[in-house]
């Protein structure tokens, strides 16, 4: 691009301003300078050495000769005479060829002798874009860096007039030799020299490149080459070769970048002294043209900016809630609403800045105003496109899925939203800071800068950020989705909807919030299976446990366990049953586990399902527990009848079809008896029947023990009394 911006203000005025617009101080190092001594020391009553006397003159004429047939070349060299006297040799050419070319007799020329009047143009812009190449800007404001740049070139080209003309002495400029010979007189030597007498110094030392060996005019010159111009600006310029007295003037009071565009050149020079009348530091001209131009910017972003609102509104209408699916076009909408004003935000600094050629502390406000707003809006545009991916990759994603039911469109909304909008936010944030580097904040102030948001949230805003995060982790690891049977915590329910700061389950009475901050924390137990099938009917887990006696023997937890994966083989309406035991960790106690999955039916459907199973395993818990019985036996009976106690167990118990002997078994010899325990299985469909079963089994194991003439003994407990109770009862 040709265009470039140009400044004539003062750095403490920029600075100023760029502290009032960023709420800083001092962006420009060179806000203090009008504090300092003068930069350019003069001996009035001396007498003057013209810069056809100088020791440099010679050089600097070989040099004039060698740009100005060619443009390519580097300016910078490896020494101060190198680059000192390639600098001035190429700014007095561009003052010369921009001062020619700036005339309309140039244009009547270049039309009526076929020169290519352009590419004297562009030849006149290369050679001022090497020419600024030596200095060293980085004391300016990213932003405004080429602008303050190359008018600090143009003033440093005056000052050097000024010097290279009202010098009392010679000025040897060193070249690589002399300046290794410098420093070997000196005690500590230096990549840098002076110019006597001024404060204008060339340097290779460089910061952020320490590899550097070129001389380029240092730092602290570029910062205070506008008080040195401001010093010498009101003397007389003094004829010679090289100077360019109108270089600054021409520059600044006319539209277009180094030379006047060829239709300003076209109006008459009466209309040209109407239109150069100074206004604010401007002309009249391009204070008209500036105002037009922001006009009809203003009105076309407030006309954006208005139908963004508006959708908003659009939104929250009946119809967009009912068909979420409408919500991506309002998403799209919203997102090339607002792009056009990125491409009308520059368009506006180019017309205002390159083409009416605004300058001063006018462009500083247009600069920085223009660089604030379409930052925002870039971040503002970076979130909605983001916003827009997400809903339309919700929808696309569901669609490939091979379904287009809203409850799956929320499953996958509510994964993708919270991950584009965290992206979004992140690039803006990027943005903004990019913006504050650009406004001449250093990074180590951005990295301050960013410290405020951080004590903010360590004050205030943690736990934002802690469900904020949590709400990517849920998304990320997934443990839970939209549409799942869940239990987080002590809450029941099914997942309604997961967003970045919370999510919604609805429970059997109420519809519960939980931070997702919390819910990453707590245990979550997830019923649901999922399948990847969008033709299955979604299925969720059933998990019941009921508590058992701690008596249990281990035949009655082998007999609980048969009973009940025998019960549920045979339910069609439960899928992949597991049952088994589980020991609970406060007690020797053992619980009945089982899990199957049902089909999504809702509460009701639920709740009777579960009524229902908790019901019949309570009596397959009894069940367990009748089909062991225990025998006490006298000890009066023989050694022959004991023997023959099993046999006559299992008759009694094979009298039932029903029910099948497993084991009868003397257990222990106890105080008072021998226990027995019998051991049986029963095939009873049906709990009441079991219950009369084993009803007739105890009747008819007491009459064949009193057919066999085996007794069973009463309980008996012995006293016991010392003998001084016994004397005295």
């Amino acid at each position: 691009m040709r265009g470039r911006r140009r400044l004539r203000r003062s750095p403490s005025w920029l600075s100023l301003l760029v502290g009032l617009l960023v709420g800083l101080q001092a962006l420009l190092p060179a806000s203090a300078a009008s504090d300092r001594s003068p930069a350019l020391v003069f001996e009035p009553n001396a007498r003057l050495i013209p810069i056809e006397q100088q020791p440099f003159y010679g050089q600097l004429v070989r040099d004039a000769g060698a740009w100005s047939d060619v443009v390519l070349g580097q300016v910078v060299g490896d020494s101060p005479r190198a680059t000192l006297l390639n600098f001035y040799a190429v700014m007095a050419e561009v003052g010369d060829r921009a001062d020619r070319l700036g005339r309309y007799d140039s244009l009547l020329a270049a039309r009526t002798q076929g020169l290519d009047r352009q590419e004297q143009i562009d030849d006149t812009d290369l050679l001022f874009r090497l020419g600024v190449k030596a200095l060293d800007a980085s004391v300016f404001p990213q932003s405004v860096r080429v602008d303050m740049a190359e008018e600090a070139a143009i003033q440093l080209k005056h000052v050097l007039d000024y010097v290279f003309t009202h010098s009392v002495n010679p000025i040897s400029i060193p070249d690589a030799a002399g300046m290794k010979a410098l420093n070997d007189e000196r005690t500590k030597p230096v990549d840098a020299w002076r110019i006597p007498g001024t404060a204008i110094t060339l340097t290779s030392d460089l910061v952020g490149d320490p590899e550097n060996d070129q001389y380029v005019f240092s730092a602290d010159t570029v910062q205070q080459i506008h008080v040195m111009y401001e010093e010498i600006r009101e003397f007389p310029v003094i004829p010679q070769p090289f100077a360019t007295p109108l270089f600054y003037h021409d520059f600044i009071l006319t539209p277009g970048y180094l030379v006047p565009p060829d239709w300003y050149l076209r109006f008459p020079k009466t209309w040209r002294s109407v239109f150069e009348i100074p206004l604010f530091d401007q002309t009249l001209f391009q204070v008209a043209c500036a105002v037009l131009v922001i006009s009809i910017y203003a009105v076309l972003a407030a006309w954006l900016i208005r139908r963004l609102l508006g959708s908003y509104r659009d939104q929250m209408s009946k119809e967009s809630a009912s068909h979420p699916w409408l919500q991506d076009g309002i998403a799209w909408r919203r997102f090339f609403t607002i792009l056009p004003l990125l491409p009308l935000t520059r368009l506006t600094e180019y017309l205002i800045d390159d083409e009416v050629n605004f300058t001063g502390l006018p462009l500083v406000i247009v600069t920085y105003s223009t660089y604030v707003i379409w930052y925002v809006t870039a971040g503002l545009v970076v979130f909605l496109f983001f916003e827009a991916i997400g809903r339309s990759g919700s929808g696309l994603l569901t669609r490939l899925r091979g379904s287009g039911s809203e409850w799956r469109r929320q499953r996958v909304s509510s994964f993708l939203m919270p991950l584009c909008r965290a992206l979004g936010a992140l690039i803006a944030v990027v943005i903004f800071y990019r913006l504050l580097i650009l406004l001449g904040l250093p990074a180590s102030t951005v990295l301050a800068f960013s410290a405020v948001p951080g004590l903010a949230i360590g004050l205030g805003a943690s736990k934002l950020l802690g469900n904020l995060f949590a709400g990517l982790s849920i998304q990320t690891d997934r443990p839970l989705r939209v549409g799942e049977f869940c239990r987080v915590g002590d809450n029941l329910g099914y997942i309604t909807k997961i967003g970045l700061r919370s999510l919604e389950l609805q429970t059997l009475e109420s519809r519960v919030t939980i931070p997702n901050s919390v819910a990453d924390e707590a245990t979550i137990i997830n019923y649901s299976r999922r399948s990847n099938r969008p033709d299955q009917q979604p299925m969720q887990g059933l998990d019941l446990k009921v508590q058992l006696d701690e008596s249990y023997s281990p035949f009655q937890l082998e007999e609980l366990l048969h009973q009940t994966r025998r019960y549920f083989e045979g339910r069609h309406d439960l899928h992949q049953p597991l049952v088994t035991l589980e020991r609970q960790p406060e007690g020797s106690a053992e619980a009945l586990v089982v899990f199957a999955m049902v089909e999504l039916h809702g509460w009701q459907s639920y709740l009777s399902l579960r009524e229902r199973l908790l019901l019949h395993l309570e009596e397959l818990v009894e069940r367990a527990e009748f089909s062991e019985i225990a025998l006490g036996i006298a000890y009066g009976t023989p050694a022959e009848q004991l023997k023959r106690i099993p046999a006559l167990m299992k008759a009694a118990v094979d009298l039932d079809p029903e029910l099948r002997f497993l084991a009868c078994r003397m257990e222990r010899i106890a105080a008072f008896s021998y226990d027995h325990v019998l051991e049986f299985s029963s095939s009873h469909g049906n709990h009441d029947a079991f219950e009369d079963s084993v009803h007739a089994l105890n009747r008819r194991i007491i009459e064949t023990l009193a057919a066999e003439g085996i007794e069973i003994p009463f309980p008996t407990q012995t006293l016991m009394l010392n003998p001084p109770d016994a004397a005295n009862p």
